[in-house]
């Protein structure tokens, strides 16, 4: 039975809205002033919430409205007013209010919205749903101060429109806080979309993010709709924004700036209307002073910086994480998950991870693959941790695969060494060619040239 709270002053507004939502089915919660409401939602949230903007003391609507944001921000919420102006209307709708409904209220109005309400909040379960089973889902896990700080900065920035710029060390989880803003915002239900500006080939930069005309260029077959349309009223998340070149760069700062773009090959003026945020493992600033970026896009996109704290510097958040990534693996496969016992999640703690996160989530998935459902110590952890800044022991042994009285040529020898580190890179990184140069300290052209020479094909190392 779908559970709807009623926060108004107005006795008369409760009754009348209570009866009318009991009759359908509904349970309903009452509240008489904001505190309430508030702390209603802390003790079980509710399906969707109507709440009065008018009621007295310090916690109004608007103000009960925006701490329930931060503490549910999937919870649908209905404001109501008799007085209201626009200038209210569009605060509260800006705010992240699912409806706005004028005084008298009508009982077909009130069913209306509480049922679309309630329609919106069983779609977000079943897309957050199916995400996790496909693996697709991700949160924020930790209470350490830092990530708490990290939470509290995405609850107040989210609601609003200000373009955000992440930063942090590679596998901190950029994207995952990218995606907590727009489902944040009120542009949650409309596109969230990425673009790895680390991969795009420099000459395709254009047509990737603005689309391109059917004949535009050799090999343009058809019409292609670009990043900037497709994320048109929702999110464009620009991951690894440091990286694009000077020229994409120019172009980008006229489509923020103008908000329209042009397909190429094109001449027709398309408007846009797009939230940026970005994010990037590079100092900016530094690029700034070196003349690598923009300094005038790079403070348009830095209107709101975030920086997350990398994972050696929330130790207490490393247990809570390897549980997560466990539960996550037995979603995903339905393999038993392994016991971690003290002394390996002891050693765990005790690692720097500079791979951060996402290593973390590599180093559990694959000992998950090896022992599934079986104790994990110290000893089954070294056999895929790196050591003392070293390779793992399991790594080790692909250099003892290459003793030099085999009788192989030593060039072989060596090209047989290189391959094995690459797979190896390309296999943490998931395929990622960019992720894998970044973990081997080399760009992407020279990645792909000794890929080309060694015959390794990235589709099949994941």
């Amino acid at each position: 039975m779908p559970t709807v709270l009623i926060a108004d002053d107005e006795p008369n507004i409760r009754r009348m809205v209570g009866a009318l939502l009991g009759a359908e089915g509904y349970e309903v919660i009452e509240t008489v002033n904001g505190p309430d409401a508030v702390a209603k939602v802390r003790e079980g949230e509710p399906d969707a919430a109507l709440l009065d903007l008018m009621m007295p003391g310090e916690t109004d609507g608007i103000v009960a409205l925006e701490k329930l944001r931060e503490i549910a921000p999937d919870l649908p919420v209905i404001m109501m007013s008799g007085r209201a102006g626009l200038a209210d209307a569009v605060k509260a709708t800006k705010l992240g209010a699912f409806n706005f409904l004028e005084k008298p209220l009508t009982p077909e109005g009130v069913l209306l919205a509480v049922a679309s309400a309630i329609e919106l909040r069983q779609a977000r379960r079943t897309t957050r749903a199916l995400r996790e089973e496909m693996g697709l889902a991700g949160q924020m896990v930790g209470d350490s101060d830092v990530m708490k700080d990290v939470r509290r900065l995405i609850a107040r920035v989210a609601p609003t429109d200000a373009r955000v710029m992440i930063t942090g060390e590679s596998g901190t989880g950029k994207e995952l806080v990218a995606s907590a803003i727009h489902e944040g915002s009120e542009r949650r239900d409309k596109p969230f979309i990425r673009v790895n500006c680390a991969a795009i080939p420099r000459d395709l930069v254009e047509s990737e993010m603005f689309g391109h005309e059917r004949g535009a260029f050799t090999g343009a077959t058809q019409t292609r709709v670009g990043r900037f349309e497709l994320a048109h009223k929702g999110t464009l998340f620009l991951d690894e924004v440091g990286d694009l070149g000077a020229e994409a760069q120019a172009k980008l700062l006229r489509a923020i700036e103008a908000q329209e773009i042009q397909r190429v090959g094109g001449n027709k003026v398309i408007k846009t209307d797009v939230r940026i945020v970005s994010a990037t493992n590079h100092d900016l600033l530094a690029s700034v002073k070196s003349g690598a970026f923009r300094e005038d896009l790079y403070f348009r996109l830095n209107v709101i910086p975030l920086a997350l704290p990398a994972l050696r510097e929330r130790p207490t958040d490393i247990v809570p994480l390897v549980h997560h990534f466990s539960t996550q693996f037995f979603k995903r496969t339905g393999r038993p998950i392994p016991l971690w016992r003290d002394d390996a999640l002891s050693m765990l703690r005790e690692y720097p991870w500079p791979g951060n996160v996402r290593e973390l989530a590599n180093v559990v998935e694959r000992l998950a693959i090896l022992h599934p459902g079986t104790e994990i110590s110290s000893r089954e952890l070294d056999e895929v941790l790196p050591r003392d800044g070293g390779v793992p022991r399991a790594a080790r042994t692909v250099v003892s695969e290459l003793p030099p009285e085999d009788g192989r040529p030593l060039v072989d020898a060596i090209d047989s060494y290189e391959r094995n580190v690459i797979r190896r890179a390309l296999s943490d990184a998931k395929g990622n060619i960019a992720e894998a140069a970044r973990r081997l300290q080399t760009d992407r052209p020279n990645l792909y040239r000794r890929m080309r020479r060694l015959g390794i094909d990235a589709s099949g190392v994941q």
